[in-house]
C-alpha cells in the first residue's frame, strides 16, 4: 500500500510539473491553434525556408547551417499575429543557439536560448538590443522545451519551466510573420503555433 502511494504521489508530481508548463504566460485564453507539423512529411505552404536546411522525418525537424549562405538558418511561418504563442522542443547538437522571433517589414522582436542564458531583444535597431536575460544552463544533445508568447507591447518566455518577461513599445508593432532560426545543427519536435491577427479576436 504504502509503495502505491508512493508511485500516486509521484504520478501527481509529473503530472503538476507538465500542468505548470503548459500555464499562459501573456494571455486570458487558450489561442486558436494554427500549425501543428508532425515532421513525417515536407512542410505546409504556411512555412517557408528563409535560410539553412531544414529536413522533417520521422517526426523530427533537423535544422542544418550552409555556411555558404552566411546566414544562421531561419523558418518563417507566414501569418502575422497580433497575439501568439509558440510551443516547440528543441536540442542543440553541440554550440549553438536557438531563437523565436516575429517580424513586421523588419525584425520586431526575439526571444534567444544560448548555452547560458534565456533572454529576449527588441529589434528597433541592429543589432538587436537585449532588454531582459535569465541565466540559466542548457545543456546541448537534451530537449527542451519552450514556449514563447506576445500580445501588445509584451513578450514572454518559459524554458523548461523557468519564466521570462519583457515590455517594449515596439513589440505592439503589427506582425507580417514569425520565425524559428538556429545556430549550426538543432533539431526540433512538437512545434505548435497558436494565434490572433487581431487583439482579442
Amino acid at each position: 500500500m504504502k509503495t502505491l502511494l508512493t508511485l500516486a504521489a509521484l504520478v501527481g508530481l509529473v503530472t503538476s510539473a507538465h500542468a505548470e508548463d503548459a500555464k499562459p504566460l501573456l494571455h486570458d485564453h487558450t489561442l486558436p491553434l494554427l500549425a501543428a507539423p508532425d515532421f513525417k512529411g515536407p512542410l505546409d505552404a504556411s512555412f517557408s525556408i528563409a535560410k539553412g536546411k531544414w529536413t522533417p522525418e520521422g517526426g523530427v525537424l533537423s535544422v542544418l547551417d550552409m555556411p555558404e549562405q552566411k546566414h544562421i538558418p531561419v523558418l518563417h511561418h507566414k501569418a502575422g499575429l497580433a497575439s501568439a504563442t509558440i510551443e516547440v522542443e528543441f536540442l542543440i547538437e553541440g554550440p549553438g543557439t536557438f531563437l523565436v522571433g516575429c517580424d513586421s517589414s523588419k525584425h520586431i522582436g526575439r526571444v534567444v536560448v544560448t548555452a547560458t542564458a534565456l533572454s529576449i531583444a527588441e529589434d528597433t535597431a541592429a543589432p538587436s538590443k537585449t532588454i531582459a536575460k535569465l541565466p540559466m544552463e542548457v545543456k546541448p544533445h537534451e530537449w527542451h522545451k519552450l514556449r514563447v508568447e506576445w500580445q501588445g507591447d509584451q513578450m514572454a518566455a518559459s524554458l523548461d519551466g523557468k519564466e521570462l518577461r519583457a515590455q517594449h513599445a515596439f513589440f505592439a508593432t503589427p506582425k507580417s510573420r514569425s520565425w524559428l532560426a538556429a545556430g549550426k545543427s538543432v533539431k526540433i519536435r512538437n512545434l505548435k503555433i497558436s494565434g490572433e491577427t487581431k487583439p482579442g479576436s
